[in-house]
């Protein structure tokens, strides 16, 4: 009972202060050019996402270096949050499903903070992506792709998409991988779950603990190798995450 009062507290907080906050920025955008309205909104995802970390409990664990060179930073996929964690780190551009797009207040926050929304079942909105991504990192961004397409909750990743990787070598951007995961393993957004019950269950702990570790960038006129190379540096990152809160146990 308790964890279900702390979730829907959290969430109901959450639900106000993004809307408030968003609200106030789409009022005051009508007075700004594009350029200071795409600066300002990124001001705001990035206060917002401080904010929530705090709101929600989050208690992160990170290793490696941040990155200090922009380009495509590849990530495993446990949940929506692993996107929110990385740019609360990095000056980044999520790529995401389409569907997010029509989240309330969620939606909103992303469109105006630049990420790059793909249906993976139309080879035009993949095309799409790819030149949205170049046009990023060309510019001097860097870019959050998951590479499996989807979430779940197996011990290490699942089959990488090749377009990301492809993407790279042709720009001649760094590949960053990324491994991130979560203690409590039902805490993965995964096959039939929803937003709010989800929610309430993943943040009525009093904590949520994620890790995530950043690696060396890596250069590549070889697609096959990025790929390769960073699946399996994630993967001895995953089994690693896992064996050390097995062994806290």
């Amino acid at each position: 009972m308790f964890s279900f009062l702390l979730g829907l507290i959290r969430l109901i907080i959450f639900i106000l202060y993004v809307s408030i906050f968003s609200l106030s920025f789409y009022l005051v955008s009508f007075f700004w050019n594009e350029d200071t309205t795409r600066r300002n909104a990124l001001l705001l995802r990035d206060f917002i996402l401080k904010i929530t970390n705090r709101i929600l409990g989050i208690r992160s664990i990170t290793y490696g270096e941040l990155p200090k060179v922009q380009g495509l930073i590849i990530a495993n996929h446990r949940s929506y949050f692993d996107p929110i964690l990385i740019v609360t780190h990095l000056n980044a551009f999520p790529v995401g499903k389409k569907e997010v797009a029509s989240w309330p207040v969620i939606g909103y926050l992303c469109k105006i903070s630049g990420v790059v929304f793909v249906d993976r079942k139309c080879q035009d909105s993949r095309q799409k992506t790819c030149e949205g991504i170049k046009d990023i990192i060309n510019n001097g961004n860097s870019v959050i792709n998951f590479p499996e397409g989807t979430t779940h909750v197996l011990p290490t990743t699942v089959a990488f998409n090749y377009g990301s990787f492809r993407t790279a070598t042709q720009i001649k951007a760094a590949i960053i991988p990324v491994a991130i995961d979560y203690k409590v393993i039902s805490d993965a957004f995964v096959n039939d779950d929803t937003f709010i019950p989800h929610f309430l269950k993943c943040f009525g702990k009093q904590t949520t603990e994620i890790k995530i570790t950043y690696f060396p960038p890596l250069y590549s006129a070889d697609a096959e190798y990025l790929l390769k190379t960073s699946k399996d540096m994630i993967d001895k990152e995953l089994i690693r995450f896992r064996k050390d809160w097995d062994n806290e146990k």
